[in-house]
């Protein structure tokens, strides 16, 4: 096999590839959302479980995440499907990263613009969804970005629990064809190939952000 036939090979996993990625966003975003705007809200014993909660997931190792959820679960009864694990884990350890650039836009904000919501008489919740959050989530676009990228590359993971990615059509075509070096410089170049455009995406939305006439410089 050429280097071409065996890129090939390889991208015959791509739907799967693609298929972790955009199921683990549903996981990844709204934990990352949810969580990060509760780290920022909340204090004492609340702030300390939400923040378990992160550290939990950004924490753990996502292969042993993997095994403990597809293998060491149905132990116990619980059976997951392996495209339902794997876009749980992947998600929510993504998410666990990506929660905390949440927090960390929102208390970048400077305090007028809450009080200019307060005096606007706007409650907190409304505060926090009319004039925080949209402001904060443009500075927050490149983690999200990146987040994507992030989840694109921990898919090679996903072979381990029989998921038919890149990176398991790579492990099947090293059986056929004794040739590491070529197999898995094509697996690199299939990554690439998927990631690259997404970084150039991100490009482009951080500009249009942070064009004339965006909502960054506040109310």
């Amino acid at each position: 096999m050429t280097l071409i036939d065996i890129w090939l090979g390889i991208l015959q996993g791509l739907g799967t590839t693609a298929a972790v990625t955009a199921y683990g966003l549903v996981f990844a975003i709204p934990f990352a959302l949810a969580f990060g705007v509760a780290q920022y809200l909340t204090g004492g014993v609340a702030r300390l479980l939400v923040t378990g909660v992160i550290e939990f997931w950004r924490s753990s190792a996502v292969i042993i995440l993997l095994f403990v959820f597809y293998y060491a679960l149905p132990v116990v009864g619980i059976t997951l499907s392996a495209m339902t694990v794997s876009a749980m884990v992947l998600g929510l350890n993504a998410g666990g990263y990506a929660s905390q650039a949440v927090r960390a836009g929102l208390q970048a904000l400077p305090s007028g613009q809450r009080e200019a919501g307060a005096a606007l008489g706007l409650s907190r919740p409304a505060i926090l969804l009319l004039i925080e959050l949209p402001q904060a989530l443009i500075t927050m676009s490149p983690t999200f970005v990146n987040t994507v990228i992030q989840l694109v590359k921990a898919t090679a993971l996903v072979s381990l629990v029989t998921l038919t990615d890149m990176t398991f059509r790579a492990k099947e075509i090293a059986q056929v064809e004794y040739k590491p070096v070529a197999i898995y410089t094509a697996l690199l170049l299939a990554f690439f190939v998927v990631c690259y455009p997404i970084a150039l995406a991100g490009r482009w939305l951080e500009r249009r952000v942070a064009a004339p006439g965006s909502r960054a410089d506040g109310i």
